[in-house]
């Protein structure tokens, strides 16, 4: 199914991003002009470097037995040992407080809650999940969840959200300093975050703000929940495999699925997880470690997260490397200008999160996050999706800007720049109808 955008769709810059295969590798175009390095058109039977459907030590992977029970597992255990680190268990003491609550929030349009994410009694260390409810829904709702840069008070202007304590960057830059959220943060994100609309088609929406769980800066693993829960070492002193901070985040979504298990309000077998540029590298993680989530998006996600590293176009491993040697582990270091040698890529990312629905979603002027890069992974995702009974993705060409493919996985081009605007909601609140609605 292509759902198009006509305004959009016969603007006067229409791409056309065709990808094409070469040794297995998609090659792509710069953001203005067809792709075009030679070789034959990608297709359904092509597939990229890593081939998803190969054992490390070459075994075909021919049915859904082999994939669930064998190929599965050691692709987790790839991007474990080569990317992303090891992440822990839910803490023996994990419990969560209500903190607030109404019935009428959001001038009666909401229930919201305010709830505290204890992860030891012992340190005051705390997730604060911001939850808002339809107030007319008769029984347990399908959610979103997606974290937030800014502090729970920047996604809406209510006067009641609590405001967060912790360190949070500055509107414009993630600079190193000490900045406080003040009331005038209050609602600042609000686009990002469209909660009426949310609302008024069903769903609930839960945010907490990621520097609860790891401040975005590298302190040597100190700080946040690596400070309290790491076995030991600091620093260059850590296990290679050891968990940064995309790591950490993701492991913060999955204690929030743990809250919605409890809470009768919410439908936790029907919670979407999203997120938006790093924060969508950790949704992606999250959403392949916990199978729990039903539905997992990925907004603007870039290199190492939905962007094909092989291509080496926009953000590369290097480049990511250098500049946030905090958010992988390691290892992912040796990498650097090798993409090659990587025993995974990110079109096997997405393959970890079948059969379960994923959407990827790119920017027409975000070339740093490498559109035709997120759309060659979940092309590339898609004879895993195939073989475990789905229809995948129903094309094989990139769609242009204002279109929106939507199958068992879905992908759209947005007009504009890097960001997370109305217009991706709106496709992404139409997917989960086709996905999460009982049927």
């Amino acid at each position: 199914m292509i759902d198009s955008e006509s305004g959009l769709a016969k603007a006067g810059k229409i791409m056309r991003m065709r990808c094409v295969a070469r040794r297995g590798v998609v090659a792509g175009a710069a953001m203005a002009a067809a792709a075009v390095a030679g070789g034959q058109e990608a297709t359904q039977t092509e597939r990229l470097e890593p081939d998803p459907l190969s054992m490390q030590d070459g075994a075909p992977v021919k049915d859904a037995r082999a994939w669930t029970e064998s190929r599965r597992p050691e692709v987790l255990e790839l991007f474990r040992a080569h990317v992303y680190g090891r992440t822990p268990s839910a803490p023996p003491g994990l419990r969560f407080e209500l903190r607030e609550s109404a019935d009428d929030a959001l001038e009666g349009r909401a229930r919201r809650k305010q709830v505290s994410v204890v992860f030891d009694e012992e340190d005051p260390l705390r997730m604060e999940l911001l939850v808002y409810l339809p107030a007319e829904a008769a029984g347990p709702v399908p959610l979103f969840v997606g974290l937030n840069f800014f502090g729970n008070q920047s996604v809406h202007p209510d006067p009641d959200i609590r405001m967060t304590s912790g360190w949070v960057p500055s509107r414009s830059e993630f600079g190193l300093v000490d900045h406080r959220a003040t009331e005038a943060s209050r609602g600042v994100r609000r686009s990002r975050w469209p909660i009426e609309r949310i609302l008024a088609r069903g769903y609930g929406l839960a945010t907490a703000y990621c520097g609860d769980l790891d401040p975005d800066w590298h302190d040597g693993f100190a700080n946040g929940v690596h400070g309290l829960l790491d076995a030991g070492g600091e620093g260059e002193a850590r296990a290679e495999d050891a968990w940064g901070t995309i790591g950490a985040w993701a492991w913060g979504l999955s204690r929030a699925l743990d809250y919605f298990e409890q809470d009768a309000d919410v439908d936790a077998a029907r919670v979407a997880v999203i997120g938006h540029s790093r924060l969508g590298k950790a949704a992606l993680w999250a959403g392949a470690r916990d199978e729990r989530f039903a539905l997992v998006i990925s907004n603007n996600s870039g290199c190492g997260g939905a962007a094909y590293s092989r291509r080496r176009s926009g953000e590369t491993v290097e480049r990511i490397n250098r500049v946030f040697p905090h958010w992988f582990c390691r290892k992912f270091r040796s990498y650097n200008d090798r993409e090659d040698a990587l025993p995974v890529d990110q079109h096997l990312l997405l393959a970890l999160i079948a059969p379960r629905p994923a959407y990827v979603a790119s920017a027409e002027g975000d070339a740093w996050a490498d559109p035709v890069g997120e759309f060659t992974s979940l092309l590339g995702a898609d004879p895993v999706y195939r073989l475990l009974g789905t229809e995948g993705l129903p094309v094989r060409e990139m769609p242009g800007v204002g279109e929106r493919v939507l199958g068992a996985t879905a992908y759209h081009l947005r007009a504009g720049k890097h960001d997370l605007k109305e217009w991706d909601w709106e496709g992404y609140l139409g997917f989960a109808d086709r996905r999460l609605r009982p049927r």
